[in-house]
């Protein structure tokens, strides 16, 4: 079971890291911050290889903060009450919780605007289009990530529901 160290450190517990740390994430970048970091893909080399749905190595209450970013809509529906669950209980009881994901209501302005392919921003990845936003990234799909499929979406408020 992974707890968190005691120490003067607030621990971070970095979901769906991929290849970034915390020194890309403004707000949690400082040597106040110890970063632990988990995801599905070994390439990465997370300290921990799980999904966000089952965390059960991580201890109750063991971190002061969970980042996760771009990871809830990899997930299906039925799933997603399931991992908020999972990232509320590895929280300390006054933990925070920063979570990102596309919105949708922005994505589909633009589909109405006839832009489904066009590029909408460059990434590290490739350029991304309303296409990529709404159902994953095509060529990382296309190598075999399977798991970067988007398989549900949101809103704002769909998401604060």
């Amino acid at each position: 079971m992974i707890t968190s160290r005691s120490s003067r450190f607030k621990d971070l517990l970095h979901v769906g890291c991929g290849p970034r740390t915390k020194v890309d994430l403004i707000g949690f970048n400082s040597s106040d911050w110890r970063e632990t970091r988990l995801d599905i893909d070994g390439r990465y080399n997370p300290d921990i290889i799980s999904s966000m749905t089952d965390m059960g190595l991580i201890a109750t209450g063991s971190f002061d903060a969970l980042y996760s970013s771009h990871n809830i809509e990899h997930i299906y529906p039925h799933e997603v009450s399931v991992a908020l669950a999972e990232f509320h209980r590895v929280l300390k009881p006054d933990g925070v919780l920063v979570l990102t994901c596309p919105d949708l209501q922005s994505v589909c302005k633009m589909v109405a605007q006839d832009k489904l392919l066009e590029p909408l921003y460059q990434s590290p990845a490739g350029p991304i289009s309303a296409i990529d936003i709404l159902f994953g990234h095509r060529a990382s799909i296309k190598n075999g990530m399977h798991y970067m499929a988007h398989k549900t979406g949101f809103t704002y408020s769909a998401l604060v529901n």
